[in-house]
């Protein structure tokens, strides 16, 4: 699911938040950390898509040298891995970690998809990443994000009061929707929503996928 802004409040690892940077003055080793690269190439993933991750291109659109990428990184694939890895490890232990925390189990899917929908660049990554499921590095990264997804999903809905064979199907169903809406928006490019469009269909996802007793 998309939405048009991000939330201001998320902690590390962030995504996709160093785009540019120009400061000639301090010494790039310094400047630019491993994790910027990663982030700047998340951002870059997310724009223009895999093929577009270029050392050259990536170094320009920070405002440093490669010299700044070779101190951190061997090889552009060796940025692609790091930065898949920093990408799958935000939504395991900033998005999922944070639902889990919540003791009432009623109030865990109506909160993960509030909190989804609003985390815009993950989403965009997610959709670049649809279209290249030919990539060796992208298919194990997407294949473990998936069904790690699944299997909380399924437990997300056991603990709200399903049966197990139907808390799966429900589970398959939900991330079927979620890549679904993720196909139509970004990659078929059917008309924005606006933000009151947008929350009436979050609302109308939590009240036609969550179990009844479950939704606050």
């Amino acid at each position: 699911m998309q939405h048009a802004s991000q939330r201001p409040d998320c902690k590390r690892p962030r995504l996709g938040y160093h785009a540019s940077m120009n400061d000639g003055a301090k010494n790039e080793r310094v400047r630019l950390s491993a994790e910027d690269w990663e982030d700047g190439a998340l951002a870059l993933i997310a724009e223009q898509g895999v093929g577009a991750l270029a050392v050259e291109a990536l170094a320009r659109r920070l405002g440093v040298t490669k010299g700044s990428f070779y101190w951190h990184f061997r090889t552009r694939e060796a940025l692609l891995q790091a930065a898949l890895e920093r990408w799958e490890e935000y939504g395991e232990r900033e998005v999922l970690a944070e639902i889990e925390s919540i003791a009432d189990p009623r109030k865990r899917l109506p909160e993960l998809f509030r909190r989804v929908a609003h985390e815009l660049q993950p989403h965009r990554v997610y959709a670049a990443l649809l279209k290249a499921l030919d990539h060796p590095q992208v298919v194990p990264v997407m294949s473990r994000v998936s069904q790690r997804r699944i299997d909380f999903l399924t437990r997300m809905y056991q603990e709200a009061g399903l049966e197990p064979v139907v808390a799966l199907h429900r589970a398959r169903l939900t991330y079927a929707a979620y890549v679904g809406f993720l196909q139509l928006n970004f990659t078929l490019g059917l008309p924005r929503l606006s933000h009151e469009e947008f929350d009436a269909y979050v609302e109308h996802v939590i009240t036609t996928l969550t179990p009844a007793k479950s939704i606050d």
